[in-house]
């Protein structure tokens, strides 16, 4: 029995071909009829599609795909081969396509999948062919570690799937795809343990994934911001990674992690202010260095915003704060610099940042080159010109230094930007402005909410158990409780408030 008249038999049979959640997409025509005439007027102007004729025994057969997003190869052994050879292969791994489904053969077309047009009986199937060329598995540059995996997401979305159920081959692993876009049709992934997660945490990220309406996605970090609770503040807060070994702790602690295709980063909800400090690598070492170790970065980012201010609060206000031979050392080292304080602060700290986006933008060994050279030429000669201190220098490197402790890079450049609130409330009120502009700092954080939940736990502890995976990380014996803002049922432990 020939091919065709196999296909004519299993007009009934259907084969999911994209089990998502889509947008409607543009109307090409009133009628959304399936025709070879109706795709090529859909795709006119799209100069990589491929209208392919495969001549068999049983009559003609086209093939309407894109050259991008599908190799030859592949087409061959998966297509055109078994068609040649009339196996059913190619049969029951499509789809038959219904007379008025025009809009969704464009779009199956648009995501690499391939239409098998069969012209004697004008039967329409889709089959998944894509097989474009994706980046290998590759070391992270910026969450590298020296202990533990050494693996990173890519931007393929089903390798990044792959990456953490090859770490959790647990049937309770769920995961919900949609697409978002208007225009780009971007495909994402929610992810998450069935049994672990909360389910009100749960619906409040698919509604405000479904409650999105912009037209393309660059990268996740866009989605994110889109997603927060309170996008006016500087905060980031949701956690991102670019570690299955991260997103794998977090799911095990009943979080939900958002995967986007075409991005390497993945999005963790919800999260708190104290785990933007805590690097995966934490728990690989011993608790006593961890400890060490996560007391300078917590305390170091509050250090990177009060340091400088601090110094212009006390020469311009207090200078009773200082020893008396330091304030002398101060004086002398001013002697030559025309400017107050606070201006003479603000130009070291714009020099800095010049520098850091400077060296960023530039090829990795000359950004390294400016960064470290143009850092010590500009400061000393800066500093025989009698622009600034010679003490101001040694703090504000020391401030900058601190600012990229934090593991998450996004909580660097927060502390940057907060650091220049606190130099004008000391350049303004001095000391009393400093105290004014932590409170605030304080104030804010105590508001924030990352999916409804406090930002600042377990500072404001909704377990007591969190506190024993907080600056002070006790043995890895003690860490047996799922941390309070997941909102789990724990039996060995209640929360002390539940939401």
């Amino acid at each position: 029995m020939g091919l065709i008249k196999i296909l004519g038999k299993i007009l009934e049979k259907k084969v999911p071909v994209q089990n998502v959640k889509t947008q409607p997409v543009k109307k090409i025509n009133k009628s959304n009829q399936i025709s070879i005439g109706a795709i090529k007027q859909a795709l006119d102007g799209v100069e990589d599609v491929q209208y392919k004729p495969v001549r068999t025994s049983e009559g003609l057969v086209t093939l309407i795909y894109y050259a991008s997003f599908v190799d030859p190869v592949v087409l061959h052994e998966r297509v055109v081969k078994p068609i040649l050879q009339r196996q059913e292969t190619v049969i029951h791994a499509s789809e038959k396509m219904e007379d008025h489904e025009l809009n969704r053969v464009i779009n199956l077309i648009t995501t690499g999948h391939t239409i098998i047009y069969l012209h004697k009986p004008a039967l329409f199937y889709a089959i998944e062919t894509f097989s474009a060329k994706n980046r290998p598995i590759q070391r992270t540059e910026t969450e590298s570690s020296v202990i533990g995996p050494q693996d990173s997401f890519t931007e393929s979305l089903n390798m990044n799937l792959s990456l953490i159920k090859r770490r959790i081959t647990n049937a309770e692993l769920k995961n919900k795809d949609y697409i978002i876009g208007a225009e780009t049709n971007t495909k994402i992934s929610v992810l998450y343990l069935e049994h672990l997660v909360n389910k009100d945490d749960l619906a409040c990220v698919k509604k405000k994934i479904e409650e999105i309406d912009y037209a393309g996605f660059l990268d996740i970090a866009v989605l994110k911001q889109l997603m927060e609770d309170h996008p006016i503040s500087p905060f980031p807060q949701y956690n991102m990674t670019v570690r299955p070994d991260m997103a794998m702790h977090y799911l095990l602690d009943g979080r939900i992690v958002v995967l986007m295709d075409n991005s390497q980063s993945v999005v963790i909800c919800p999260t708190t202010f104290f785990e933007l400090f805590v690097p995966t690598e934490d728990y690989y070492n011993r608790w006593t260095t961890v400890t060490l170790l996560r007391a300078l970065r917590f305390f170091g980012f509050f250090v990177t915003i009060i340091l400088t201010p601090t110094y212009i609060s006390a020469l311009t206000y207090h200078p009773e704060l200082l020893p008396f031979e330091l304030l002398l050392n101060l004086q002398e080292s001013r002697d030559r610099v025309p400017f107050p304080p606070v201006i003479e602060v603000l130009f070291i700290e714009l020099i800095i940042e010049i520098l850091r986006e400077a060296g960023s933008r530039m090829p990795t060994k000359i950004g390294s080159t400016i960064g470290i050279v143009g850092g010590i030429v500009i400061g000393t000669a800066a500093v025989e010109a009698g622009l600034i201190s010679n003490i101001l220098v040694v703090l504000v490197a020391v401030s900058a230094l601190l600012s990229f402790l934090p593991s998450n890079f996004l909580m660097s450049n927060t502390s940057r930007f907060i650091r220049y609130a606190f130099i004008l409330s000391a350049g303004t009120f001095g000391m009393y402005g400093q105290v004014i502009a932590l409170a605030w700092l304080f104030i804010h954080l105590l508001n924030l909410t990352s999916l409804g939940k406090p930002y600042l736990a377990p500072v404001i502890p909704r377990k007591w158990t969190d506190l024993l995976d907080s600056i002070i990380r006790f043995p890895m014996r003690f860490l047996r409780y799922k941390k309070g803002i997941s909102a789990l049922k724990n039996k060995r432990v209640s929360p002390l408030d539940e939401e």
